[in-house]
């Protein structure tokens, strides 16, 4: 074989690799999942129940960023919820492997209702801290340099559960309700090859499909009393299968605290092997469309040259909802280059996203991730409380709560986005 005649074989297949190859290389990241199911027999909690067995492995996952200058960490899990006790036990294990400050920590659950309870399972607990902290350990030897794509696609199973009906709002399966179908996705590529490192998912829904035994709602005839990682933990295997496991997946829940997978019935049922596999794997393909969509030659070229990491967090007191008192709670922002991650310790309902992001605008993407950093129950918004039902009678925070979180976040936004006086003047003396 001539020079040239090779030369014109192998140029196709380094241009596609030059195409590839354009991480910025001052970012870096690495990730790492930790398998977190308990012993068989633990019984889980979201609708508490008994299970004989598990459908698929719980999981934690970390992924580490360090953009030179700041380090930071993402953690989900496949929990119920991530309470002030796991965030605060969670962020020093991170801290104690890799010296990132705790408050650049964001500590996520997806809201999964079919997994074992954090404070109930003190042997459990344990190792799960050991664990992250090891695999934090092993994460700052895996670090890389990588850029980050963006780009959304959507899904059909979420559904609104309110619906007023003879001035009350009653559980109901609403179609004609506030939702949110986006599923936005980033997705981290190291350059070496056409698979990503990882994959951050974002979708709107409650992960009850698996469970059974509400006050009105039968559970499905075969009972399936199982643990599960719902259908998060489908959507990450599915993505991950598709990429040949050369990727690990992440997912945040966004503002869920009304919006479940439409399953209807009185006034809603269980799902079975079916549900989990269509909700899952909707998600799953939803995810990989947006995620290959982010790594065309078009959009890698938009890509921004460099991701600076900015963190910002802040502790607010909210009014109580009965009896007076107050109820405090942590909010966080962490800015990736254009990608704005705020937090909020509980199950907004999805009203609080689309707000904020139409209130952002296009000063940033923000991605409004619930359930994460603390858990003070339902946040539900001024015009919930004032037509009541399930969410408001069983909110820990009062009707003024929403005006004041909005406003911190936003606050904190403007903190971490530097493009307001106030955030980049200088200090006068």
């Amino acid at each position: 074989m001539t020079t040239l005649r090779l030369i014109c074989l192998l140029l196709p297949l380094l241009c596609a690799t030059r195409l590839l190859a354009q991480p910025p290389p001052s970012f870096k990241a690495a990730a790492v999942k930790v398998d977190i199911t308990p012993l068989a027999g633990t019984p889980v909690v979201g609708h508490v129940r008994e299970v004989s067995g598990v459908r698929d492995p719980l999981h934690a996952v970390l992924l580490l960023i360090d953009d030179g200058r700041t380090k930071a960490a993402i953690v989900t899990l496949d929990l119920l919820n991530a309470s002030d006790d796991l965030t605060a036990r969670l962020r020093l294990a991170i801290n104690e492997a890799t010296a990132i400050p705790p408050d650049h920590v964001l500590v996520a659950a997806s809201h999964n209702h079919s997994g074992p309870g954090w404070s109930q399972n003190h042997a459990w607990r344990e190792k799960v801290e050991r664990d992250i902290r090891a695999a934090a350990k092993q994460a700052t030897t895996q670090m890389r340099p990588v850029g980050i794509g963006y780009s959304e696609d959507a899904i059909d199973f979420n559904i609104n559960r309110r619906q007023m009906i003879g001035g009350r709002s009653v559980v109901r399966l609403n179609p004609d309700g506030p939702c949110d179908h986006r599923v936005k996705v980033l997705r981290f590529d190291d350059g070496q090859t056409a698979d990503p490192l990882a994959v951050i998912m974002h979708a709107v829904c409650h992960p009850c499909v698996f469970t059974w035994g509400d006050k009105w709602s039968q559970p499905h005839p075969q009972g399936f009393p199982r643990m599960s990682a719902d259908f998060p933990g489908e959507a990450k295997t599915f993505v991950e299968r598709a990429y040949g496991d050369h990727t690990t997946a992440l997912f945040l829940q966004g503002c869920a605290g009304d919006i479940r997978p439409n399953l209807p019935g009185f006034p809603y049922r269980c799902g079975d092997e079916a549900d989990i596999r269509w909700t899952g794997r909707s998600l799953g393909c939803a995810a990989i469309r947006a995620s290959d969509r982010s790594a065309v030659r078009e959009r890698m070229a938009l890509r921004p040259a460099a991701f600076p990491i900015r963190c910002a967090n802040s502790r607010v007191v909210l009014p109580a909802a009965k009896g007076g008192g107050q109820v405090e709670c942590e909010l966080q922002a962490m800015k990736i280059g254009p990608y704005l991650l705020l937090t909020m310790p509980g199950e907004p309902m999805v009203e609080y996203g689309l707000r904020l992001e139409a209130m952002i605008g296009p000063r940033a993407i923000p991605i409004v991730v619930g359930y994460a950093n603390g858990h003070i129950g339902y946040i539900c918004t001024k015009q919930a409380f004032a037509e009541g039902g399930y969410e408001p009678n069983h909110s820990q925070s009062g009707e003024g709560a929403e005006e004041i979180l909005i406003a911190e976040l936003l606050k904190l936004s403007d903190r971490v986005i530097g493009d307001v006086f106030e955030a980049f003047a200088p200090v006068r003396r």
